[in-house]
C-alpha cells in the first residue's frame, strides 16, 4: 500500500457548485442543493457553568453528545471556537474524502487532515486559512488528485467559509433555563 498526494489549498472566496459531478473514471452523479435538493439541519448546543460543559450536535434531528471539557480555571469550554472551526474543516473533508472516493470508485484506506488559521487580534475573522490531506491507497497519483481536488471542490464547510455565508444573531430559542 502506497501513500500518495498531499494537497494544501487556501480557502478562497467565493465557490460556485456545478449541477452535474463528473469522473473520468467512470461514473457521475447530479447534485441537487437548493428548489428541491438536498437540505439538512445541523446544530450546535453548548449549555456552560462553573465546573461543567455539555455539548451536543444535531444533524437532521440525530443528537450525539459530545466530551468537550470546562476550563479548568474560569468559566467556558477548554476548546476554543478557532480549534473547533478547524476541526469542522479537517472532519469535514475527511469524511467527503471517503464519500468522494466512493462515488469515484477509488479504493482508500485511510486519511489524514490537517486545518489552521491565524487570528490576528480579538474580534478580527481568521486570515490565511489552510489545510492539507494525505490518502492511503494503491490508486495511482492521478487518481488520488482528482480525488483531492473533487474533495475540495465538494466540500460543504469549506465552500460555505468560501461563499461568506451571513451569520446572524437571533432571538433565544432553547429551553428555558
Amino acid at each position: 500500500m502506497a501513500v500518495f498526494a498531499r494537497s494544501e489549498v487556501r480557502l478562497a472566496c467565493l465557490a460556485t457548485q456545478p449541477a452535474e459531478l463528473a469522473s473520468p473514471f467512470g461514473s457521475s452523479r447530479s447534485l441537487g442543493r437548493r428548489n428541491g435538493g438536498l437540505h439538512v439541519e445541523i446544530s450546535a448546543q453548548v449549555r456552560n457553568e462553573p465546573g461543567q460543559n455539555a455539548v451536543s450536535v444535531s444533524t437532521a434531528g440525530s443528537a450525539k453528545s459530545l466530551d468537550v471539557p470546562s476550563k479548568e480555571s474560569g468559566p467556558g469550554s477548554s476548546v476554543n471556537g478557532g480549534e473547533l472551526l478547524m476541526l469542522a474543516l479537517a472532519t469535514c473533508y475527511c469524511n467527503d474524502l471517503y464519500r468522494e472516493a466512493q462515488r469515484l470508485g477509488i479504493a482508500i484506506t485511510g486519511c489524514e487532515v490537517i486545518a489552521s488559521a491565524r487570528f490576528e487580534a480579538v474580534g478580527l475573522p481568521a486570515e490565511s486559512v489552510t489545510y492539507s490531506a494525505r490518502v492511503d491507497s494503491s490508486a495511482s497519483e492521478e487518481e488520488i488528485e482528482f480525488l483531492l481536488s473533487e474533495t475540495d471542490r465538494l466540500a460543504e464547510i469549506h465552500n460555505t467559509l468560501r461563499s461568506g455565508c451571513r451569520v446572524q444573531r437571533v432571538a433565544w430559542h432553547g429551553p428555558a433555563a
